[in-house]
C-alpha cells in the first residue's frame, strides 16, 4: 500500500511538471527563441543527469559498455524524441497557447499503438484501433476546421507532430531499455539532442534577440532544465518502477489538466467547449489502450 502511494505521488508530480512546461515556456518564449530555449533546457538537464549518472555508477562500482549500434539507437532517440518532438512542442506552443499544447500532446499514448505494431511487432486489436480513432478525432476537434489558416492552425499541426514523434520515441526507448537503465538512456539521448540542436540554435540567434536581463526568464529556464526535464523523468521512472505500468500510465493525464489549469490561472487563457469535447475524446482513446494493456497483463500473470 505504501509503495503504491509513493509511486502515485512520484507519477503525479512528474506529469504535473510536464503540464507546467507549456505555461512556463509560453512566457519564456516571449524573450527566448524556441530552439534556443530547447538548447538551454538540454544543457542544464544534461549536466544535472550526467552528474547523477556518474554518482550512481560510482556507488554501484559498475560501468556500462556501449556498442556501435547502441550509440546509433541512443542517437536516434535523441534526434526523433528530444530534438524533433520537443522542438515541435515549443514552436507549436508559441503559435497556439498553453492548454492546447498540453492537450494535443496528451494523445501520445494512443499513437504508440501504431508504432508498436511496426517496430515491436505488437498486434492490432479492435480496442487499439478504436483508441487511435478516438484520440485522432479529439485532436481534430481541438484543432478545428478553420477556413482562415493562421498561426494557431499551423501551431496545432506542429503539436500533433510533437505527439507523434514522442510516441515513436517511447517505442524505441522500450527497445533500448533491454540493455540500459532509464537514467542512462535519458542522459545520453539528451546529449545527442544537445548536439543536434546546437547548429539550429546558432542559426536562430542570428535573426532573434536573446533577452537575459529578466530574472523570471532565467529562473524559468533553470526550472525547465532541472525540474521539468531531469527531475520529471526521474520521478516518472521511479513511479513506474513502484506501480503497475497500466495503472501508472493513467497519471499521464495530470499533464493536460495541470497545463490547462495553469494556462487559465496564469495566462488568462479561456477553456471553451471545443477544448473539453476534444479532451474527452483523447482521454477515452488513451484509457481504452491502458485498460486493454492492464487486462492482458493480468491474464498473462494468471496463466
Amino acid at each position: 500500500m505504501r509503495q503504491n502511494l509513493i509511486g502515485a505521488i512520484c507519477l503525479s508530480l512528474a506529469a504535473s511538471m510536464w503540464g507546467s512546461v507549456y505555461v512556463i515556456s509560453k512566457y519564456i518564449l516571449e524573450f527566448v527563441p524556441p530552439l534556443t530555449l530547447v538548447w538551454l533546457r538540454y544543457v542544464i538537464a544534461f549536466v544535472f543527469l550526467f552528474a547523477l549518472l556518474k554518482a550512481n555508477q560510482a556507488k554501484r562500482k559498475k560501468q556500462e559498455t556501449f556498442r556501435k549500434r547502441d550509440w546509433l539507437l541512443l542517437g536516434w532517440i535523441g534526434f526523433i524524441g528530444y530534438f524533433i518532438s520537443i522542438a515541435c512542442q515549443f514552436i507549436g506552443t508559441k503559435l497556439t497557447d498553453a492548454h492546447t499544447g498540453a492537450l494535443i500532446t496528451s494523445a501520445t499514448p494512443a499513437f504508440i499503438v501504431i508504432f508498436a505494431k511496426f517496430v515491436l511487432n505488437e498486434r492490432f486489436t479492435v480496442r487499439k484501433v478504436l483508441a487511435v480513432v478516438l484520440a485522432t478525432s479529439g485532436v481534430v476537434v481541438v484543432v478545428g476546421w478553420r477556413t482562415n489558416i493562421g498561426n494557431y492552425f499551423w501551431g496545432s499541426l506542429i503539436l500533433v507532430g510533437a505527439a507523434i514523434t514522442w510516441a515513436l520515441l517511447s517505442v524505441y526507448v522500450k527497445l533500448a531499455s533491454q540493455r540500459f537503465s532509464s537514467l542512462t538512456i535519458t542522459t545520453y539521448a539528451i546529449l545527442f539532442a544537445f548536439i543536434f540542436t546546437t547548429p539550429e540554435m546558432l542559426w536562430e540567434l542570428h535573426s532573434n534577440v536573446l533577452s537575459s536581463q529578466n530574472i523570471w526568464v532565467i529562473l524559468g529556464v533553470i526550472y525547465l532544465g532541472i525540474v521539468a526535464t531531469a527531475g520529471a523523468f526521474f520521478l516518472w521512472n521511479k513511479g513506474m518502477e513502484l506501480m503497475d505500468a497500466g495503472i501508472g500510465s493513467l497519471f499521464f493525464f495530470f499533464q493536460p489538466i495541470v497545463g490547462a489549469f495553469l494556462g487559465w490561472l496564469l495566462l488568462n487563457e479561456k477553456l471553451n467547449i471545443q477544448f473539453f469535447i476534444g479532451g474527452s475524446l483523447i482521454v477515452a482513446g488513451v484509457l481504452i489502450v491502458t485498460i486493454q494493456k492492464e487486462k492482458v497483463r493480468k491474464i498473462s500473470m494468471d496463466q
